[in-house]
């Protein structure tokens, strides 16, 4: 885990701080104890763990986040799963649709109960660490990305009144219908940013027409390049390099490209 200070007095979209929220996405998948160490190199003295674990039949076995408690910033990052575990739940069409936060359109069965099941121990932490009215982010990857999404759209729906100052996910699904996807994508101009790597096969899940993703698309090509868009001639011969038969196979292109790592190399060659 490189350490670095992030600035904690950002409120605008830079590669840089891109960088420092794949981090903190990156960070969900470690232990309490490396989360906490972490924290203090990045210049946040208060941390809170969440975890809600679930039974037979649901898929996940838990969910999982951290909130970070700084003097001018907080941060919720959401841990995600591996694309092979996303696979089969994503393609699941018996499951009914979840009500969209504030009643505005609907999300996936699964990401509306991983993220109730998780949401009152987020809500206590950023109200407890709000105590200077520091900036909200949140932020993950895969399964985190979708949840990271939906966290900003129920505070920003059913609490005006606190609302995500950003949002940045890496490898997310499509999360919810299009009404959402577009009340969503008006309400945070400027404020969501979702990153999609080259063949990354997560963000093609689950399938359209029912399921849509938000806008603030930054695709990186496959030589590392951020787009704000993903030009469609060239975008699909860029994302047919590599391609497998089975984009799920461990060493196929639409893994790889799914792996955080990927991500934050990314980013970090864009800094230049």
């Amino acid at each position: 885990m490189t350490s670095t200070v992030i600035d904690q007095k950002v409120t605008s979209y830079t590669v840089r701080h891109a960088l420092c929220m794949a981090r903190a996405a990156d960070l969900a998948y470690k232990d309490e104890r490396t989360v906490e160490a972490t924290a203090h190199d990045w210049g946040f003295d208060r941390v809170r763990h969440h975890l809600t674990e679930f039974r037979p039949p649901f898929p996940l076995e838990d969910t999982q986040a951290y909130t970070l408690g700084g003097e001018s910033m907080i941060i919720t990052a959401f841990r995600g799963t591996e694309p092979a575990e996303l696979r089969d739940w994503l393609s699941d069409s018996t499951t009914p649709p979840w009500p969209g936060p504030g009643g505005k359109g609907y999300i996936h069965y699964g990401f509306g109960e991983a993220l109730a099941g998780i949401w009152p121990q987020v809500r206590a932490a950023v109200d407890e660490f709000r105590d200077n009215n520091q900036t909200v982010w949140f932020t993950g990857h895969s399964l985190g990305g979708a949840l990271a999404m939906l966290a900003g759209a129920r505070l920003h729906f059913e609490e005006p009144h606190v609302t995500a100052t950003g949002v940045y996910t890496f490898g997310q699904p499509r999360t919810c219908d299009r009404l959402l996807s577009q009340a969503f994508s008006a309400a945070f101009t400027d404020r969501m940013y979702r990153f999609v790597n080259n063949n990354d096969i997560v963000p093609q899940l689950p399938p359209e027409p029912a399921f849509h993703h938000v806008s603030a698309l930054r695709y990186i090509d496959s030589q590392g390049t951020i787009h704000s868009t993903m030009p469609v001639i060239s975008g699909l011969f860029d994302r047919a390099k590599g391609l497998t038969a089975d984009a799920f196979a461990p060493a196929s292109d639409g893994v790889r490209d799914h792996f955080m790592n990927a991500y934050i190399n990314a980013l970090e060659k864009n800094q230049n």
